[in-house]
């Protein structure tokens, strides 16, 4: 069967940065439903249509078709005094915006002299990444999976 939309795939796959380090082994297989359901990256999403099981591919994405560029404005200096006193480097809290609508998942990276360093970008910002995958398998998916617009049962989403 070919990958087209509405079909559920299951990949393996291993994530990259451009010097070869590893950013995700893959240890689990990728459930996703295709077709436009923002499960993968659009860019990805792209390079499997119309490919079957045992396909393999490599997809190199650009910072802007992952997790976007890295932002200064994103990174704040805030007194130490705004945080509970059991802060730790790598933690991670939700800040709403101004408006009292947007919501953004900062992460502390640093803490000195009663100021602490937060980050709103997500840990890959800035960074490309080199995609290696197979399809492992490939299915028709449910009306109620196409309804939800995402995968249920094994890999996916359970209610």
């Amino acid at each position: 069967m070919e990958i087209a939309k509405n079909t559920v795939v299951t990949l393996n796959y291993t994530v990259k940065d451009p010097d070869g380090n590893m950013i995700d082994d893959g240890h689990h297989p990728l459930v996703y439903l295709h077709g436009g359901y923002d499960g993968i990256f659009t860019v990805i999403e792209e390079a499997l249509h119309g490919k079957k099981t045992g396909d393999s591919l490599q997809v190199k994405l650009l910072p802007e078709d992952a997790f976007g560029e890295f932002d200064e404005e994103l990174v704040l200096v805030e007194d130490a005094s705004l945080f509970p006193d059991n802060i730790e480097v790598g933690m991670s809290f939700e800040r709403v915006g101004e408006d009292g609508e947007e919501e953004m998942i900062y992460r502390i990276t640093d803490i000195a002299d009663g100021k602490v360093v937060v980050d709103g970008n997500h840990p890959l910002a800035g960074t490309a990444l080199i995609f290696d995958m197979t399809v492992k398998s490939v299915r028709p998916a449910s009306a109620e999976e196409i309804g939800h617009g995402h995968v249920h049962g094994e890999g996916g989403h359970h209610h």
